[in-house]
């Protein structure tokens, strides 16, 4: 084992502070990688203040971190995907059972034993959950290991590994392709790369927003229309025009007005999490054989072809770069979204730590 540098959370009410973390060494089939920027997630500051008790609850210290851009600086034995010097990412997931009907189908998402980045069990036991990204050195299964294109902003990147392909993978499952008309309900961390990537497949983008003041910025990042969604008249104009809807928001909101947004067997997607129960009126769903579903970041090959698609299209998340130190003032300022769109946090800072 080695240590590393981090920055961690020791309660749900303390802040995160610099610490001294054990990283295990890499075995054969393992990729050591110097950490360079890791994007903050909404995620993060839930799981940070153990938000999410119910479904997961916080084991401390917490090192959060799952949008991860670095370089790799050694490799196991039997690693022959990397080598030293390659520009990589790192995921939601470290580790997955690898057997099972998921895993083979390429869904590690969706793999009963999937071992996620962070406030995971440690199967290395190394420590007793897995630590995150705030950090300056991690060491990756190279099965989970990603290469990132060397033409892309490396901090632009960072917010690809949960945000791009949490947005990316509906798209791609409900057939978006040119000619399709796709919305995006809210503009935030997620909204703003789902307008980007669906305008990049060649869809007609519109936005829906309660903000009128985000126009100017939701055509800027590939819109082709934007509609104030309190607006009846606005919204009217739209009814069953929509193949398909990507549903960002995590708040609660009326998702019967978006679903009487789709034409026949359009489909709404949902990849925000609003903390309570939507309710969802039937003929909403019934008139027009309409469906409702979501969807859960991508598995390891699509994550993969996420990354060639943007930068085969130049496409990077908008960020504010910080410095480590002020991560706990970031916390705040996205619960009151004051950041366009997602901020990333510079490692080279721990430096100084």
């Amino acid at each position: 084992m080695y240590n590393a540098k981090a920055y961690s959370a020791v309660s749900a009410t303390s802040p995160l502070a610099s610490d001294t973390i054990a990283r295990r060494d890499p075995t054969e089939h393992d990729v050591q990688i110097e950490i360079l920027f890791c994007g903050i997630c909404h995620s993060d500051l839930h799981s940070v203040r153990d938000e999410w008790s119910d479904f997961m609850s916080t084991t401390y210290p917490i090192v959060p971190g799952h949008e991860i851009v670095g370089r790799v600086t050694q490799v196991g034995s039997a690693v022959t995907q990397f080598k030293s010097g390659d520009l990589v990412g790192v995921g939601c997931m470290v580790d997955s059972d690898g057997h099972c009907p998921n895993c083979k189908a390429g869904f590690e998402q969706f793999c009963q034993n999937a071992i996620f980045t962070y406030n995971s069990p440690d199967k290395h036991k190394t420590a007793p959950v897995t630590y995150g990204g705030y950090s300056n050195s991690i060491v990756v299964d190279q099965r989970f290991v990603l290469r990132v294109p060397p033409n892309l902003d490396l901090a632009g990147v960072a917010p690809l590994l949960c945000a791009g392909i949490t947005t990316y993978s509906p798209l791609r499952h409900w057939g978006v392709t040119e000619g399709k008309k796709v919305g995006v309900v809210g503009l935030g961390g997620l909204g703003h790369m789902g307008v980007k990537l669906a305008h990049a497949m060649g869809a007609h983008v519109v936005v829906f927003t309660t903000s009128p003041d985000k126009k100017e910025d939701a055509l800027r990042l590939g819109a082709d229309e934007v509609v104030v969604s309190h607006n009846a008249d606005e919204m009217q104009k739209h009814a069953g025009s929509f193949d398909f809807i990507l549903d960002t928001v995590a708040a609660k909101h009326d998702i019967n007005a978006y679903l009487n947004l789709l034409r026949l067997d359009g489909n709404i997607t949902l990849v925000g999490a609003p903390e309570k129960p939507l309710d969802v009126a039937a003929f909403s769903l019934i008139m027009g054989r309409r469906s409702l579903s979501g969807s859960m970041i991508g598995g390891i090959a699509e994550t993969q072809e996420m990354l060639d698609f943007c930068g085969e299209h130049n496409i990077t998340a908008d960020v504010e770069v910080i410095p480590i130190q002020k991560v706990n003032e970031a916390y705040e300022r996205l619960l009151k979204s004051d950041v366009k769109y997602r901020f990333v946090i510079d490692l080279a800072s721990l430096k100084s730590e």
